[in-house]
């Protein structure tokens, strides 16, 4: 009887690549770019050609499954609970997968979180989302600034919550939070980093909600709960809020 979770995985990982490459295609020509919910929050032409190309091929390989959590990141979900991820970072051409219970891997390479304990030597990620609200602003600083402060050994951000996520996982930093993300942005992420010995949280430390639009991931209690203890924490509308009508 057919594996259905690794064929599904496969076809994942061929998607990814196939993205990938529309990806750095798209970098050598002209881009036109759009603005989604403001005037920072921007797409191009190319995440939405990606997203239609991720979204129709998982249909129709897979008609039954509901619509998959898509970014530059792929998901799948069964029975509501989050079963693999794949995170395609094309310009270095790295593959991160990871499967419930099979552990997490870059380019078939295992991942495994830093064994890091002491927050003065740690390296923190983040991004400065796309809410530019001056309030939102302040705390979103004023965070940065805890943070720093602690001191950590530094702060760094690469673009995208799945990248970061996968950072974590790769053991390269020792955690990752932001706040105002949407559930696609993590949801593979959230795989790799759970199957590569790490810890997913709510930014007030409780558990990980996907819809919250928050998340911190870290390689360890110790890192994550001193953490949460500088962020300085909103709350943005959640991915499953009622739609206006």
């Amino acid at each position: 009887m057919p594996d259905l979770g690794e064929e599904a995985m496969d076809h994942a990982v061929a998607l990814a690549r196939k993205a990938g490459e529309m990806v750095r295609e798209a970098l050598q020509n002209e881009r036109s770019i759009m603005c989604k919910s403001s005037s920072v929050d921007l797409v191009t032409q190319t995440d939405q050609k990606v997203e239609q190309l991720i979204v129709s091929s998982v249909k129709e390989k897979f008609p039954t499954h509901r619509y998959p959590f898509v970014a530059v990141s792929i998901a799948f979900a069964v029975n509501k609970e989050l079963e693999f991820g794949v995170v395609y970072s094309c310009l270095e051409d790295k593959m991160y997968t990871a499967r419930k219970g099979k552990g997490a891997f870059c380019n078939g390479q295992p991942l495994q979180v830093s064994d890091q304990k002491e927050i003065n030597q740690s390296i923190i990620a983040t991004e400065f989302g796309s809410n530019r609200e001056p309030e939102v602003v302040d705390k979103i600083f004023s965070t940065m600034r805890n943070i720093l402060c602690l001191p950590v050994h530094g702060m760094r951000g690469v673009g995208t919550a799945a990248t970061n996520m996968c950072l974590v996982a790769s053991g390269c930093v020792e955690a990752y939070y932001e706040i105002g993300i949407h559930c696609w942005d993590v949801a593979a992420g959230a795989v790799i980093v759970s199957e590569a010995g790490g810890l997913l949280m709510d930014v007030d430390g409780g558990p990980l909600d996907l819809m919250s639009r928050r998340v911190l991931a870290a390689n360890n209690k110790t890192i994550a709960e001193r953490i949460i203890k500088e962020i300085e924490v909103f709350k943005p509308t959640r991915d499953d809020a009622p739609m206006d009508k």
